[in-house]
């Protein structure tokens, strides 16, 4: 059973939420603050943390922070939870390595899809991590067995989303894949009223590329495609 941690400083909504995820087979593990979030999940590998954003002490994001600094966690998923819905928080909440966002109030049926989608996405990348080939565009590299992305020659830091946004888009280089393809195949998730999370991945992505995130083209109206 996937084991999911839950660092939420609202007592009530994270036993509700462990209470749900429990139905639908996950083991569930509430905090309520930053520090003992950071020392569980350093010490338990959790397979998935929901993380709020405004806890007392260690804020959400320095906690997220410090997850993907750590080799231990670099790589386990955040879905953020927070009340605040502007697009800078979001921005924020992807920039310092959140895979996925949550705005308060919300259904429990939203949460379980979400995290059921995560999980769905890790087990995916784990395939794509089974297959040693190099995968190149221009000066781009992607290493899918040691899950590395070279630019020019210089390794880049990307999320475990930007990763496999970047993947998606090689190993369909040339096609115009659609957000909301995007969405369901990247993300796993279908909720079509949310590509903006599309756009703000891939704004990310290539300032991390530098030169070479030019070959991400946007396709008016439509989508994203790659090419040379």
């Amino acid at each position: 059973m996937n084991n999911i941690l839950i660092i939420e400083d609202e007592k009530d909504l994270a036993e509700l939420l462990a209470f749900n995820l429990e139905k639908e087979g996950y083991v569930a593990h509430c905090v309520h603050n930053g520090e003992t979030g950071l020392e569980l999940a350093f010490r338990d590998l959790p397979d998935l943390i929901l993380l709020d954003l405004m806890l007392p002490g260690i804020l959400g994001t320095d906690v997220c922070k410090a997850l993907r600094k750590d080799a231990r966690t670099a790589t386990i998923p955040v879905i953020m939870i927070t009340a605040k819905g502007d697009e800078i928080d979001r921005v924020v909440g992807f920039e310092v390595g959140a895979d996925d966002y949550i705005v308060k109030p919300f259904s429990m049926r939203e949460v379980t899809l979400r995290v059921k989608s995560m999980m769905k996405r890790q087990g995916s990348q784990s395939h794509h991590a089974k297959q040693p080939e190099l995968l190149k565009i221009g000066s781009i590299a992607i290493d899918n067995q040691r899950h590395i992305v070279t630019s020019e020659g210089t390794e880049i830091d990307l999320t475990s989303t930007e990763f496999k946004l970047l993947l998606h888009l090689v190993e369909n280089k040339g096609c115009v894949l659609s957000r909301e393809q995007l969405m369901q195949r990247v993300w796993c998730y279908n909720n079509m009223n949310d590509t903006r999370t599309v756009d703000t991945h891939i704004t990310r992505l290539r300032g991390k590329l530098g030169t070479q995130g030019d070959m991400i083209k946007t396709v008016r109206g439509f989508g994203y495609k790659i090419e040379v």
